[in-house]
């Protein structure tokens, strides 16, 4: 007999604060082998906020023991910790409860699980020296939005970093890897995802801040091969970019109607700094074919990223 869970580690708080918590989504029942051959399911009964509070209470006893025998916590500190109000500083909630056929409303749950820190599209810079994280949830003093410098947005994110060759996620029982019964549980969710997709929508209008990373692209192109190339070569104008090709064979397609080698050019030998400068020697550009000449243009290195 045996239950399944998957546990998310989450080190963080709704306002970028350090706050080491787990979310927890466990199937409510058990899997024990039949004796015809397979697995059945048991549903669990008597899931109530008594049989939680049972489980706060063995977890708080278990881990205040795992700290003193760790050394991370006094035993007399331990001790007074127990009878303390209010869970002794341990809180569990089990409210959130999904159908099982309900695929749409345990997809939103799992992604809420394994969210990161913060989301992108709610940073937003208002001027170089303030950063503002338009949180959904309330701080600790009552506020939502966040007002950060981007020293103080680094410093936070670096106190949220997870020790390295640690997993945030976890998966228990039935659903653990080496679980001899996984491929059999999860048999019937691979079924139900083998339905044909439906057609892809019309893609969505790119935001400003990807457009912008185009353009910047362009500038590191011509900081490396001195040619800026969104500069028509008849006219002289500026061009605008109308597509942003990635895929191979189309690439490929492209630059064999317009004569251009298609295979990646013969890397060069590794090689030392030019000598003529050391030397005192007249810049003769034929000398060193590899020494880049200078850009025609002016590059802002002040660039905004």
């Amino acid at each position: 007999m045996s239950l399944s869970a998957v546990a998310f580690i989450h080190r963080f708080g709704s306002t970028l604060n350090a706050h080491l918590h787990f979310h927890c989504v466990f199937i409510d029942g058990v899997f024990d082998a039949a004796t015809t051959g397979g697995i059945i399911f048991t549903v669990a009964t008597g899931v109530d906020a008594n049989a939680i509070a049972k489980v706060q209470a063995q977890v708080r006893r278990r881990l205040l023991r795992v700290f003193v025998r760790r050394g991370l916590l006094p035993r007399d500190d331990a001790r007074a910790m127990g009878p303390w109000a209010h869970g002794g500083g341990f809180a569990v909630d089990g409210s959130v409860r999904i159908e099982a056929a309900d695929r749409a409303g345990r997809e939103r749950l799992l992604r809420y699980c394994a969210r990161p820190p913060f989301a992108l599209d709610r940073l937003r810079e208002l001027d170089p020296e303030r950063l503002l994280d338009e949180g959904t949830k309330p701080g600790p003093g009552g506020g939502g939005p966040l007002l950060l410098t981007p020293l103080e947005l680094i410093d936070r994110l670096a106190a949220l970093v997870p020790p390295p060759r640690i997993h945030r996620h976890r998966y228990f029982g039935v659903l653990a890897p080496n679980s001899p019964w996984r491929a059999a549980v999860t048999a019937p969710a691979l079924a139900a995802t083998t339905t044909p997709p439906a057609p892809n929508p019309e893609p969505a209008a790119e935001p400003a801040h990807r457009r912008a990373a185009r353009y910047a692209w362009a500038l590191l192109l011509a900081r490396i091969d001195a040619v800026f190339s969104l500069r028509c070569s008849l006219c002289g104008a500026e061009m605008r970019i109308i597509a942003f090709i990635t895929d191979g064979p189309t690439v490929r397609d492209i630059l064999d109607h317009l004569g251009e080698p298609t295979a990646p050019p013969r890397i060069a030998p590794a090689r030392g700094p030019p000598r003529w400068e050391a030397t005192g020697a007249a810049h003769d550009p034929s000398a060193d074919p590899l020494l880049q000449s200078a850009p025609a243009f002016e590059f802002d290195q002040r660039l905004s990223w």
